[in-house]
């Protein structure tokens, strides 16, 4: 499978995404190269006239939506945000996700839970039976502290925690904190687990996305396959 393929993919589940968008939307842009396919697909809406507004999860993604002509709303601002697009680096039979990978999970999160309906888009790759083992679980820390809550991360998980770097240094998100990733066999119960990490202190935001997503769009060799999440 090549890297072509996979961005055609992505850029079908895009396409297909923008069914979802309306004239006079407030949308959630998401970070990472299937959000960009998407970002970059709405500047063709916004160039034929529609009128759209954004709220960025990350500086990437607010130039990108700057140069696709989408007006962004301040940080600060109460959004009233109508739909939230995002891709996702695993996501399981019940829409679970692991999302992180590019770093901007604690923008992501918030974007995606103050959004009316969040909408996934992935190739067909990233679905998977059970979470972990094939892609390592985000969890934004703050530096202080930082190693007492790697390791209280490793007793929990009963697992390898690597203090994420770019460019021989200690990775930083946008809000000035760090990531570890946490390499986990298997998650068998990711909400379970989520709430436990939330108990440990210096623990942001974890990367696992529990009950977010309303709608899965897959772009696979056969075509886009959409699903839409049950829930009680």
């Amino acid at each position: 499978m090549s890297d072509t393929d996979l961005s055609a993919y992505k850029r079908s589940a895009a396409l297909t995404a923008l069914d979802y968008v309306k004239d006079g939307m407030v949308l959630g842009l998401g970070t990472g190269s299937t959000a960009k396919e998407f970002i970059m697909a709405l500047g063709t809406k916004v160039a034929a006239g529609m009128k759209l507004r954004g709220v960025s999860t990350s500086r990437e993604t607010a130039t990108l939506a700057d140069r696709s002509g989408i007006v962004l709303l301040d940080d600060n601002d109460h959004w009233p945000i109508d739909v939230a697009v995002d891709g996702a680096d695993q996501v399981d039979p019940s829409f679970n996700l692991i999302k992180g990978g590019g770093g901007a999970l604690l923008k992501e999160k918030i974007v995606a839970v103050s959004a009316k309906q969040f909408i996934v888009l992935i190739d067909y790759t990233k679905r998977v039976p059970f979470l972990g083992k094939t892609f390592p679980l985000p969890i934004e820390v703050i530096s202080f502290g930082w190693r007492n809550t790697a390791r209280a991360i490793e007793a929990l998980t009963r697992s390898r925690v690597v203090l994420r770097e770019q460019a021989g240094a200690p990775f930083r998100t946008e809000s000035g904190n760090l990531i570890v990733d946490t390499h986990m066999a298997r998650i068998d119960n990711p909400r379970e687990l989520d709430a436990a990490l939330h108990h440990i202190p210096g623990i942001v935001e974890t990367g696992l996305f529990i009950d977010c997503a309303d709608v899965l769009i897959v772009g696979t060799p056969q075509g886009v396959e959409t699903y839409h999440a049950t829930r009680p």
